[in-house]
Order: C-alpha cells, then sequence, then structure tokens
C-alpha cells in the first residue's frame, strides 16, 4: 500500500466491548483512516457500525471473505485474539492485536511465527509506549541523565468496585491483576530498562478471596543488572497506579502522584510525573539534592497507536510493538504467575 498524503486506510474493528469502541473513535479522529468494518456477532455491534457508518460482521471470516481492510484491530476476548489474528495474517491483512498477544505463550508463538513466515505486519497494543510521557522518559534514560540504572520500583495499586466482578470470569483463573493490569506496568519497564531476566514472586487472595490472586509481589532481574520490585493489587484504595498518575483515559480520576521509581547512578526518575532527583558535584546522602521537571507534549496514546498502525501498514514505520514484544511481555507475566504457584525464581532464556 502507498503512504501518499491524502490516503484513507480501511480499518476494521474486531470486538465492540470498552476497547473496541475506544479504536472506534480512535481511527476516527485519525484523518488518513476510515472505519470499514466492525465486526461483533452482538447486536449491539451491527448498531455501533449503522451508527458509525460501517459495514457490519458477525465474524472475521465473513468480513476477510466480503471485503478485507487494509488492516484489522482485534479487541476480541482473549481467548480469540490468536485465531483471529491467523485468519487475518493467512490473507495478508496487517493486524493490530490488543494486550495480551493471546492467552498463553504458546498459542502467541503460533501467531508470531507464522506471521513473520508470511511477512504481514503484527502489532500488539500495549499503548502506553506511544504515550508522550513515556516517550521523554525513555529519551531521559537514554541520554544517560541518571546514569547507569540500579533499581526500579512500580506501584499499582487500585481498587476494582464490587460490581466489577459480577461478570464471572474476572473471579477465576486466567483474570486477576497480574493478567489483566501488571502486563502493562511489564511491558513499559521493559520498554524503559531492559529485557527481564528473572522473576520471583508471592500471591495473595486475602482481600477478595476469589480463585485468583488480588494482590501480587515481585521481584525482577534485568539484563542489565538491574534490580526492580512491583506490587500490583486490585483491593487497595490508592493513588499510585498508571490510571490514576497519566491522565491517560478520562475514565479514572487523575492524581498529583507518581507510579514509577527509577534509580540510576547520577539521578533518579519519577514516572509519569518526569521529576528528576540529582545532585551537583559530589553525591552523597550528606548533599542537598534537587528536583527538576522535564517537559513532555500531551497526547491520546491510542491516537497515536492508530496513526503508527497505518504508517506500519503503508511499510513506513517498523512496529513499536511487534508481535514478538508482545510475546516476550507475556512470557514475563507467565513466569510471574508459575513463580507465584511454587516460590520459586524463574530464570527467563
Amino acid at each position: 500500500m502507498s503512504s501518499e498524503p491524502g490516503k484513507s486506510f480501511r480499518i476494521a474493528v474486531a470486538g465492540a466491548g470498552l476497547i473496541g469502541k475506544r479504536h472506534v473513535q480512535a481511527v476516527n479522529r485519525y484523518d488518513a483512516a476510515t472505519v470499514s468494518a466492525i465486526v461483533d456477532p452482538d447486536p449491539a455491534a451491527k448498531k455501533l457500525a449503522a451508527d458509525t457508518g460501517c459495514d457490519w460482521y458477525a465474524s472475521i471470516d465473513d468480513m476477510l471473505d466480503s471485503c478485507p481492510p487494509d488492516g484489522v484491530v482485534i479487541a476480541t476476548p482473549n481467548q480469540m485474539h490468536v485465531d483471529n489474528g491467523l485468519a487475518c495474517v493467512r490473507a495478508g491483512v496487517p493486524v493490530l492485536v490488543e494486550k495480551p498477544i493471546a492467552h498463553n505463550a504458546a498459542s502467541a508463538t503460533q501467531l508470531v511465527d507464522e506471521a513473520a513466515s508470511l511477512k504481514v505486519p503484527v502489532l500488539v497494543g500495549h499503548h502506553r509506549r506511544h504515550n508522550p510521557l513515556i516517550h521523554a522518559a525513555r529519551q531521559q534514560i537514554e541520554s544517560g541523565s541518571i546514569g547507569d540504572i540500579v533499581a526500579v520500583h512500580a506501584a499499582c495499586w487500585l481498587y476494582k468496585p464490587d460490581a466489577y466482578f459480577n461478570v464471572a470470569w474476572r473471579t477465576r483463573q486466567g483474570a486477576g491483576p497480574v493478567f489483566i493490569n501488571l502486563i502493562h506496568d511489564i511491558d513499559l519497564l521493559r520498554y524503559l530498562v531492559g529485557n527481564v531476566v528473572s522473576v520471583q514472586a508471592a500471591e495473595s487472595a486475602q482481600a477478595r478471596k476469589h480463585d485468583v490472586e488480588d494482590t501480587a509481589a515481585i521481584i525482577i532481574g534485568f539484563a542489565n543488572g538491574a534490580l526492580g520490585t512491583i506490587a500490583v493489587s486490585d483491593s487497595i484504595v490508592a493513588p499510585w497506579s498508571w490510571e490514576l498518575t497519566a491522565a491517560e483515559n478520562p475514565a479514572y480520576p487523575e492524581t498529583e502522584e507518581t507510579c514509577y521509581f527509577i534509580g540510576g547512578t547520577r539521578g533518579s526518575l519519577e514516572i509519569p510525573k518526569g521529576k528528576i532527583w540529582s545532585q551537583n558535584g559530589e553525591r552523597s546522602w550528606w548533599r542537598p539534592i534537587s528536583q527538576t521537571v522535564y517537559e513532555a507534549d500531551a497526547g491520546d496514546p491510542l491516537d497515536a497507536q492508530i496513526e503508527h498502525f497505518c504508517r506500519v501498514i503503508a511499510g513506513a514505520e517498523q512496529p513499536v510493538v511487534s508481535g514478538l514484544e508482545g510475546l516476550k511481555s507475556l512470557k514475563v507475566i507467565e513466569a510471574i504467575k508459575a513463580s507465584a504457584r511454587d516460590g520459586s525464581r524463574i530464570d527467563l532464556a
């Protein structure tokens, strides 16, 4: 596909749930793209398609047989990601798969490998990598402003209301904040600090007493030698989570707090608030420490992700979050779950 100015990319959205609707809105906001179809058997999706002014299909296969688009956003339930993704790549259609890329690493590997052999792009919807706040933080790290990274701490503390768990699958294995929420944080830490080479974790279901964890604590080892600690819980009333600190999604109230701390030999970085702590001259705990705040542009990462997807379709860019990157983050999550089951440290190849 060419990428000449004014080219309208035809993007289909599979799955018309909360995130699928946000993708529809993001495509509509991008001048160079249009929603060609909504794919979802639910009657509400058919109405959404009519309201959007696009075609409606009950299945991916029906859509691909009738009118293949330039790209497909897959926002269906996790267990359907791989089957839907494979249908698209076999038809030669690039895909943006919502996170996680699959419900397990084995099936994700199948999608990544087949897409690579067919040379069809697969992107994964870890949209936070497209947030200008993250771009600015990564630039600070790469500039050497905090020196060599030594340690990281991340908090993902939030309280999901009781009604959230009225949907049965959210109380069962395969759900829980490690898989649903923490995978975003793991992906960002991998992006900012480097690949994860080891994990050791513990979980608890003490607060809600469901069949899946409500709280977990993890020690992470990075390839560059840095160590990290992460605490995640969906049962704590607190302001320290990406959702409440980054003002990324208007559905969540904004706080003035920070959720990531990255410490280096020359300074420390608070994300997303953009604070750098450092010392002039001799570095010592007996000397004053000062704070500076770096600037970061505002912007909706879902919008930036759709624009990037279209540029990948056009051959103008390589994926920021490829299928392989999504698979690596998923493998870390699987290792965390495995470690929590028996308390062992797990080394990732």
